[in-house]
């Protein structure tokens, strides 16, 4: 895999910081959006498929991403089919971290240091260059404008995006209501992105234990279920440890 192109997990992480605050939207879902992001582009790559709710590595070669690669790995330690809820619903303790100090790494994003409350240290992050964050926001934009098929990609950033609560990030207020209900319906334009976005929410919503209700085999529903969109973003909180260490923003 050429890093010429940006990954799933980053586009969705740009898409959630906030370039006022240096933020992420919903970082508790966030993470779990990413586990699921590292699904699809792990698909989209030919190294996993769907068999059914679950996920199989068809090809364990590695992709030359070290973060996907070691999430191809772990699958493939499994041995067998793991259904996607139980994956994006394990620990992935540091999972937006480590995204954020790549995208740092990269030059997407700077950190900026900080105090909260003029005592802790914090840092946030801004994108180095919006011009990128600005390109994948059009890409939604225009499939949710259009009502043309999106690409697969498109396709399960939508997805992911809706089923992570970012609808109301985007798409603020009510005159962002129309929009916010279209890119829950591009849900349905990429079998996998619907897959991973449905397991998503059933995770936050609890529901990890069981297959989709009416749905044959675990496969996921044509219509999505519409998850509750919390308030964007959360107070930063201080890292805990045996000696002070910056805060993350969340």
């Amino acid at each position: 895999m050429g890093r010429s192109r940006r990954t799933l997990p980053e586009e969705l992480l740009l898409l959630a910081l906030d370039p006022a605050t240096g933020t992420t939207a919903q970082p508790q879902s966030l993470d779990l959006g990413l586990a699921g992001a590292q699904l699809v582009e792990l698909a989209l790559a030919g190294r996993i498929a769907p068999d059914g709710d679950r996920i199989a590595v068809v090809v364990p070669r590695p992709t030359g991403d070290p973060t996907l690669d070691c999430a191809l790995e772990l699958l493939r330690r499994r041995g067998a089919p793991v259904r996607a809820v139980h994956w994006i619903g394990g620990p992935r303790l540091g999972l937006r971290q480590t995204y954020l100090s790549h995208l740092e790494r990269c030059g997407m994003v700077h950190a900026v240091a900080g105090q909260m409350c003029g005592v802790l240290p914090t840092t946030r992050y801004q994108a180095t260059d919006n011009a990128i964050s600005r390109e994948i926001r059009a890409r939604l934009d225009s499939a949710i404008r259009t009502g043309v098929p999106p690409d697969p990609r498109t396709a399960a950033l939508a997805a992911l995006a809706h089923a992570v609560g970012l609808g109301k990030h985007l798409y603020p207020g009510n005159e962002g209501r129309s929009s916010r209900s279209r890119l829950r319906d591009l849900i349905r334009h990429d079998p996998m992105g619907g897959l991973v976005a449905h397991a998503v929410m059933d995770v936050q919503n609890g529901a990890a234990g069981q297959p989709r209700r009416g749905q044959p085999n675990g496969r996921p529903a044509a219509g999505p279920a519409r998850p509750a969109e919390p308030a964007r973003g959360v107070p930063m909180q201080p890292h805990r440890g045996s000696t002070m260490a910056r805060a993350v923003a969340h």
